[in-house]
């Protein structure tokens, strides 16, 4: 995990604060709390630390003035939690933050995570019917995330890799699955006044199932980012997006689904983007970001339904709705 053993020890009274002295069975709730943030330290964003610690002091709050448990609490309390800041007139997007900071601190208590409860679902989405979804539902990576993950690559052969793979996703508005597919011999430099850029041969996709194959075109830089990981692969490689190992020795198999999600989050992290953020994060990010900024450039709907290889217009409306543009 990111959470070193370092992390432990006396947290900093700037992020951590004092809670409010309390006797008995709250102070006990307040003190377990406090502990709770002082592990954390340094594995979050003190942003994410300082919203985690005021959520859970006000949930205990709420549960006191009801004699019941904040920690570990009932589904039962946590509905009837969403319900008041439903009509307190907080966002959509601050009372998912809560119940991310609730779930969070049962897990690092070992508790049961009382938020996976179907009652706590279904009283979310009665809350996103009447508050709508605010716009970082989407957990999209847009051109200006992707600038801060690009920086928080370095030049081993991971960060190689790493850019290599976050720019050709951007590019080709790849799925997962389409991403992990791509062949090292279906890549084609093009060389065009002088100007050298590539494209890679997607062979199957989800809307193209006769896999007649279709041409992706790389922007320069993912050429260039491309073209130096290329050199870095074995004589024979077949897939282009593969796993390194701790010894940092390139894999024969290609990635699978679940490792381009990790493997952003990872970036995402050491970029130092808000852990709300990063929760948001899967491997269709790009996907959603790279939509999100055809459309904000002005692209219509025709070509950002081409360039993702859409077959219905209104999965293009879900992902655009969150982008705050396609009112």
């Amino acid at each position: 995990g990111h959470a070193d053993s370092e992390t432990g020890g006396h947290a900093h009274s700037e992020m951590t604060g004092h809670l409010p002295e309390m006797g008995g069975h709250a102070g006990l709730k307040y003190a377990l709390l406090q502990e709770t943030i002082t592990k954390i330290e340094g594995a979050y964003a003190p942003s994410t630390i300082r919203a985690y610690r005021a959520d859970f002091t006000d949930f205990i709050r709420f549960c006191d003035t009801r004699n019941a448990n904040a920690l570990p609490t009932e589904p039962h309390l946590i509905v009837e939690y969403i319900c008041q800041l439903t009509g307190s007139g907080r966002s959509s997007a601050s009372i998912r933050r809560a119940l991310c900071g609730l779930s969070a601190v049962h897990k690092l208590n070992r508790f049961d995570d009382p938020t996976k409860d179907p009652d706590v679902a279904l009283e979310m989405r009665r809350m996103h019917r009447k508050l709508g979804r605010s716009s970082s539902q989407a957990g999209s990576i847009n051109a200006n995330t992707l600038e801060k993950l690009l920086l928080a690559t370095d030049d081993s052969i991971r960060g190689i890799r790493d850019r290599a793979l976050l720019l050709v996703a951007y590019d080709t508005l790849c799925r997962r699955s389409e991403l992990v597919s791509l062949q090292v011999k279906d890549v084609k430099i093009n060389i065009k006044n002088g100007i050298e850029t590539s494209s890679i041969l997607l062979r199957k996709s989800k809307t193209d199932q006769d896999s007649t194959g279709k041409w992706l075109h790389l922007s320069q830089r993912a050429h260039f980012a491309l073209v130096g990981w290329i050199k870095e692969l074995p004589e024979g490689q077949e897939y282009l997006m593969v796993g390194i190992d701790r010894g940092g020795r390139i894999s024969h198999s290609s990635l699978n689904s679940g490792q381009v999600n990790r493997i952003y989050k990872r970036i995402a992290r050491n970029a130092g983007l808000d852990e709300l953020i990063i929760e948001g994060i899967s491997g269709h990010s790009m996907r959603v970001g790279a939509a999100q900024d055809l459309l904000n450039s002005g692209a219509s709907m025709p070509i950002i339904m081409q360039r993702g290889r859409w077959s219905k217009t209104d999965t293009v409306m879900r992902y655009l709705e969150h982008s705050g543009c396609a009112s």
